[in-house]
């Protein structure tokens, strides 16, 4: 046919563009009918990676739930079960991950070297956040405070709300929440001032050094044991610690449970305030003596 064509000069280089014109046209047909097919398939497979990940997240945070109540069941705490909930999470969503790579069709044996060899270089160079994991394990295994203790730790001082892979949660006593780091708690001195069942709240009172000593001790105690939430045993104790030019100072020291330790302080500043400043007793106020010296010994 392509002789045929090429024999006549101007009829057949028509009947040759017409040609071309028409094989030009078969190929675009070809490449359409092959990107739909190739977008109906990458289509098909990331809807099914979608479904795969949806899928996949709802089993693992059922898991997760399943083991956590499994463990709540054996009265394990709070500490230690947010930890092995996170863990299980953290390890179950890698897999996810490596599942829905390999359902692409990436070599998933090729990705987990890869994976060692990232981590590898990772841990040399956040050799600061695998600490944290490891102090955060040991924190789990020794259990120094538990969620929910009142600590100091870290430069931080609050409300124990997590302990997590790589940090634990606090939450101030001026409700802020931070974020320390396992391996700066774990390395620093730990405060619990929730291990024991109660705390003394330590206070101070001037007095004056006209004031009968004695007397205001005994009416100072009696009014803080009035106080709600102070323990009667061990009793206040109220006693001269220190002097100054003024008078004595008094050390005001009730105990309470450690959950109505602020009430206390607050109430224990009020009754101070009522019992020395009624009148009763003198104000405390500094004596300067004056002397007068005459003109002839001047002169």
């Amino acid at each position: 046919m392509m002789q045929l064509v090429r024999k006549s000069d101007t009829h057949g280089y028509r009947v040759q563009s017409l040609y071309s014109k028409k094989e030009t046209l078969v190929d675009w047909n070809n490449i359409l009918k092959m990107i739909e097919t190739t977008m109906t398939g990458v289509g098909l497979q990331v809807l099914g990676a979608i479904v795969l990940y949806v899928i996949g997240r709802w089993l693992i945070g059922f898991a997760v739930n399943l083991v956590q109540k499994g463990l709540s069941n054996q009265k394990i705490e709070p500490t230690l079960l947010r930890f092995i909930g996170n863990t299980i999470s953290v390890v179950l969503n890698i897999t996810l991950i490596i599942a829905i790579l390999g359902y692409f069709g990436v070599q998933t044996t090729s990705f987990a070297a890869l994976l060692a060899g990232a981590g590898l270089a990772i841990g040399t160079a956040w050799g600061g956040l695998l600490s944290n994991f490891a102090a955060g394990i040991f924190l789990v295994a020794l259990r120094p405070f538990r969620v929910g203790d009142f600590i100091a730790a870290g430069g931080v001082t609050g409300t124990v709300e997590a302990v997590g892979l790589f940090v634990t949660t606090i939450d101030t006593p001026d409700n802020l929440r931070t974020f320390v780091g396992n391996n700066k708690v774990f390395s620093d001195n730990i405060q619990n001032y929730s291990a024991n069942p109660y705390r003394r709240v330590d206070l101070s009172a001037q007095i004056s050094g006209a004031a009968d000593p004695k007397l205001v001790i005994s009416t100072l105690r009696q009014r803080i044991q009035k106080i709600p939430n102070v323990l009667p045993k061990p009793e206040p104790d109220v006693v001269i610690a220190s002097f100054t030019p003024v008078g004595p100072v008094l050390a005001v020291r009730p105990y309470t449970n450690n959950n109505h330790y602020w009430q206390v302080y607050f109430d224990t500043n009020m009754a101070i305030r009522e019992v020395l400043g009624d009148g009763t007793f003198p104000a405390p106020m500094p004596v300067y003596g004056i002397q007068q010296i005459g003109q002839a010994a001047s002169a």
